[in-house]
């Protein structure tokens, strides 16, 4: 049903990988998903993808201060080597505030600038560096938001099931991936359009909080991909997956000691087209859009 569409996505659809750094030393690389939306280089992925530059941004100010304290104490010559010791046990620290991050836009030569996030609505977009309008084949098509048919089939494209290694080199202060990280495989999941979610907006977004439900479950390393029909035209970019109680908890015996296991069903949400659109109005850029 999706074989058309799949091949169309893949085009326009690649993997971001957020490498970080942290205090203790710790090396963590995980996997994204982004969409191109146009020959200009402008990507719209998930907000949440950015977390990492945001908290490291909030980490900063704290390793700053961190860093000053121990250097005091460090050059106080009226203190003795065993007092500056008591003194630099005391400081308090946390082993995994993110020191430095890095993130790698499907290419090694894309950076990203203007970067514009609606953190409540877990969208973001932004525009690639030194990006090449023929990296992208063919440029994707986005649904028309009047009228979406409940029950439609669609289908969520990203980069689950993989992992990534990296290390980080402190000679030239990068980031290096595993050498066989790359390429990464896609991987789509079908399921149907079961309903519009709105949210509580707590007033920091100019838009409604909507989201696209759908039958299943979008998978760790699809986050920022496309929710698309079978024409491959984009509904939705995936945020979350949610987790809906069924109502019944069966009991059962687990090392001879009754349980009760309550029961769920795993949705997808993806950030809505009409929100999406709104995004791009507002920044200007420039994308194509279905006629029905």
């Amino acid at each position: 049903m999706f074989a058309k569409a799949y091949q169309i996505a893949s085009n326009y659809t690649q993997p971001v990988l957020i490498s970080t750094l942290r205090f203790d030393g710790t090396v963590e690389c995980s996997v994204g998903t982004f969409v191109i939306v146009n020959p200009e280089g402008w990507i719209v992925t998930a907000a949440h993808i950015f977390d990492s530059m945001l908290t490291q941004q909030r980490d900063a100010i704290e390793i700053n201060q961190y860093n000053q304290e121990v250097s005091e104490i460090e050059n106080n010559r009226f203190l003795s080597s065993q007092d500056k010791k008591k003194k630099l046990a005391k400081i308090k620290f946390n082993p995994k505030w993110i020191r430095t991050y890095s993130y790698w836009w499907g290419a090694d030569l894309h950076g990203i600038s203007n970067i514009h996030l609606l953190t409540e609505n877990d969208i973001a977009v932004g525009k690639l560096t030194n990006y090449n309008p023929q990296f992208c084949p063919q440029y994707p098509v986005f649904k028309k938001p009047d009228n979406l048919a409940l029950g439609t089939s669609l289908c969520k494209l990203g980069y689950p099931f993989h992992e990534v290694k990296a290390t980080f080199n402190e000679t030239n202060n990068a980031f290096q991936i595993a050498p066989n990280a790359l390429p990464i495989p896609r991987f789509p999941i079908d399921g149907i359009f079961t309903r519009e979610v709105l949210q509580p907006n707590s007033g920091n977004s100019p838009f409604e909080i909507k989201f696209i439900e759908t039958s299943t479950p979008g998978f760790r390393g699809q986050s920022g991909g496309p929710i698309f029909d079978t024409n491959s035209h984009i509904w939705a970019i995936q945020s979350r997956t949610a987790h809906l109680a069924l109502g019944f908890s069966p009991k059962v015996v687990v090392d001879n000691k009754e349980i009760t296991e309550h029961q769920f069903i795993n949705v997808g949400m993806g950030v809505h087209v009409e929100t999406i659109l709104k995004l791009f109005n507002v920044n200007k850029v420039q994308y194509n859009i279905s006629e029905s």
